[in-house]
């Protein structure tokens, strides 16, 4: 193996780590406080996205290990445009240790870039453990806050138990067809029936994943997480984890696995990890739309609503081919983005009045119009309705679930999804209710949170750029999916 090329093949990673080493050592000499740490993160994410785009447009090196691709590329663009909104979030917040944090944010970013950068079981292990290890720490990070210790505890008991089940069911697969490259273990499918244990590593190895992206009923560790861990770390794990996560699971299924798929039609439902997928899907979209319903904590009911959003998500990958994977893609990206500015507002919502339930956005229209209006953007894009990004993407996700197949064979599953589409507007609308029409019971709230919400230009920029792009995908849904459409082989 060539050391240069593993280098400049490796070097947005090696940026991104470089740039970790500096914040922590900034932060362990400046103190507790977030000066210039934010800042140094940031300039080094930017400066990372940029070395990406720098890449050859193809190239392997060590058996798949690190591959270089306009998929890879494009997902680890957008992995380090989340963590860079996520940084200008992590500054708006009175996180403590704010060196050690923002290293910690840049290592699962590191993470995710090799999650997404490889086609070889191992280094996507290595990947799956590296932002795991981190996030763990990140969702238990404010130890003045006893609810974010049970997050942090609760995602680690959850997280090391799907990580078991992921190596062990990646070692039977390996066992089974003896590579673990994801091409070589596709051609080997293709020519030999599947044994009872190959089908139980893939369905271990799907089970895995289903935690990764909080897919019905692997979902539990989602709600205390998003709830008790910092804000940043919630946005984080909601959307650069959820995007990593569909592009490798991606990849795994339809590269690797690709020769067992199966078909999750209601008139000719074959065995295969097709059927899993959908079940998984239909049983994440009716818990999670029924359970949000009943919530009355905003980042509560955005974590049941992320539990639905994973089943709308995966119709794409039961649909198959190259056009569900690119429906998949568009809208894990939409949704992240989506999340990430949602969560923004949460961010400065709660700094400003304590908390983040429903009552403390009372009357958040008359304090912060800019606010307010953003988080109007991304409760009725979640819902799916137009001219926003998430209209287009449910829209062409389901269409695309139509078409595969033959006789409409996953009318089942769009049917229950559209169904979920019309439950959840309820509950996001409950959020834009508390926004505009509820004023706050005289008593029950302090005065000083009724003032004008403080806000300075990164945050402001950040939040509002946010909602800007999901009006401007909504409007020209076409700038982004032809990126990913092309991007994928």
């Amino acid at each position: 193996m060539n050391y240069l090329d593993l280098f400049n093949l490796a070097s947005p990673e090696a940026v991104v780590a470089v740039t970790a080493l500096v914040v922590l050592a900034i932060g362990l000499a400046r103190g507790r406080g977030p000066g210039i740490c934010a800042p140094v993160a940031a300039a080094g994410l930017l400066f990372a996205a940029a070395t990406v785009l720098m890449l050859p447009e193809q190239a392997t090196l060590s058996h798949e290990m690190l591959v270089v691709s306009p998929l890879t590329t494009l997902a680890k663009v957008i992995c380090l445009g989340l963590a860079f909104f996520t940084v200008i979030l992590a500054r708006g917040t009175n996180t403590p240790h704010h060196g050690e944090y923002l290293a910690l944010l840049l290592l699962a970013t590191i993470g995710l870039m090799l999650l997404v950068g490889s086609e070889e079981l191992l280094m996507i292990f290595i990947g799956l453990e590296l932002t795991g290890l981190s996030l763990y720490v990140m969702a238990g990070f404010d130890k003045t806050d006893p609810r974010s210790a049970e997050a942090g505890l609760k995602y680690f008991l959850f997280g090391s138990t799907a990580s078991a089940f992921t190596l062990f069911g990646l070692s039977l697969v390996y066992g089974m067809c003896g590579t673990t490259g994801l091409s070589a273990i596709g051609q080997k499918l293709a020519h030999e029936p599947v044994l009872p244990l190959l089908a139980a590593g893939i369905v271990m190895t799907l089970i895995g994943f289903a935690f990764k992206i909080a897919a019905a009923p692997f979902h539990l560790w989602a709600p205390d997480t998003y709830q008790g861990a910092p804000v940043p770390s919630a946005a984080f794990i909601a959307s650069g984890s959820k995007v990593a996560s569909f592009v490798v699971l991606g990849k795994i299924l339809l590269v690797g696995f690709g020769p067992v798929h199966g078909s999750a039609a209601w008139h000719a439902m074959t065995a295969g990890w097709a059927p899993v997928l959908a079940a998984l899907a239909a049983l994440s979209i009716v818990i999670g739309n029924l359970v949000a319903l009943a919530q009355s904590n905003v980042r509560r009911l955005l974590a049941y609503s992320a539990v639905a959003h994973a089943g709308y998500t995966l119709l794409g990958l039961v649909a198959g081919g190259r056009e569900g994977f690119a429906a998949t893609l568009f809208y894990t990206t939409v949704y992240a983005v989506t999340l990430v500015g949602a969560f923004g507002v949460v961010a400065l919502v709660r700094r400003d009045t304590g908390g983040d339930d429903f009552a403390h956005f009372s009357a958040l229209w008359s304090r912060s119009p800019l606010l307010a209006g953003c988080m109007a953007i991304f409760m009725l894009s979640l819902a799916g309705l137009p001219p926003l990004a998430g209209f287009f993407g449910k829209f062409y996700l389901f269409s695309v679930a139509m078409r595969a197949g033959g006789n409409q064979g996953l009318l089942w599953l769009v049917a229950l999804a559209l169904l979920g589409s019309f439950i959840s507007l309820y509950y996001y609308l409950a959020v834009l209710k508390a926004i505009f029409v509820v004023e706050p019971e005289p008593g029950t709230r302090n005065p000083e949170s009724l003032r004008s919400i403080t806000m300075d230009f990164p945050q402001k920029f950040s939040v509002a750029a946010l909602a800007g792009v999901i009006l401007f995908v909504g409007l020209w849904p076409a700038t982004l999916l032809v990126r990913i459409t092309l991007a994928l082989p």
